[in-house]
């Protein structure tokens, strides 16, 4: 058999790796809840609506979504959604304010799984920062590095203080961030307090990181939330725990 110039095995080389680092990425949407969810997509600069930016998914299915390289924008569930055959309407919780949330993202109180894809790296987080409706968890797939498992598992409305309860019908059926409760520079990381130095854990964002160890539970919380990985492909699950 003929041996291959290496100048040309290189050039293969170069766009096998080429091929693979442009290659789409599938997230998988998975609603392990008791209930209904409407999932919301967002994407960021100007890249691919996934699911047409919202759509309804029952309990125990999934859905497969196929992203464009370079991929960024985020996911959260809607709960207690009532929408008419044009699809306008609202949810109790993570609102847009009609089925497809194209260009609009979810009202807070809400759980953010978030999205940045080959980067180099894809980077990819499950934030509280906006609070807390649901649970929601990310597993990437088939990738390489660390890859680690992003995600809030505990129910945080049984626990939120009553300062920070969204209720409805006498339930808690959300949790607000202390920034979107009291909107004060110490909460928001704003103003005096806009660094890491000078904005530093409070005892809300503490409560949020004791129960969900692997998700941002305020804005400079980079170190121990954000996950990274190379070429996988992610399942995001609603309700992980089953509640």
């Amino acid at each position: 058999m003929e041996t291959l110039p290496q100048s040309v095995m290189l050039v293969l080389l170069v766009i096998s790796s080429l091929g693979r680092t442009a290659s789409a990425t599938v997230f998988t949407l998975s609603n392990k809840c008791p209930y209904t969810v409407w999932p919301g997509s967002l994407a960021a600069n100007g890249a691919d609506i996934l699911g047409g930016g919202g759509f309804v998914l029952p309990s125990g299915e999934s859905v497969a979504l196929t992203a464009s390289p370079g991929w960024s924008g985020r996911f959260w569930a809607r709960t207690g959604c009532t929408f008419d055959a044009s699809g306008n309407g609202n949810c109790t919780t993570g609102d847009c304010g009609r089925l497809a949330c194209a260009g609009s993202g979810g009202a807070p109180p809400v759980t953010l799984a978030e999205f940045t894809i080959g980067s180099p790296k894809d980077f990819y987080d499950v934030s509280l920062v906006d609070g807390y409706n649901i649970g929601m968890g990310v597993q990437a797939i088939g990738g390489s590095g660390d890859c680690q498992y992003a995600g809030c598992l505990a129910d945080l409305r049984e626990t939120c203080p009553a300062e920070l309860q969204i209720l409805e019908n006498g339930e808690v059926v959300a949790c607000k961030s202390a920034c979107f409760a009291f909107n004060t520079p110490e909460y928001c990381c704003t103003g005096d307090h806009s660094t890491p130095a000078t904005c530093p854990p409070t005892q809300y964002s503490a409560l949020f990181k004791n129960a969900c160890p692997r998700a941002y539970s305020y804005a400079y919380d980079d170190a121990s939330s954000t996950c990274t990985c190379s070429g996988a492909d992610y399942a995001i699950t609603f309700c992980p725990q089953g509640v």
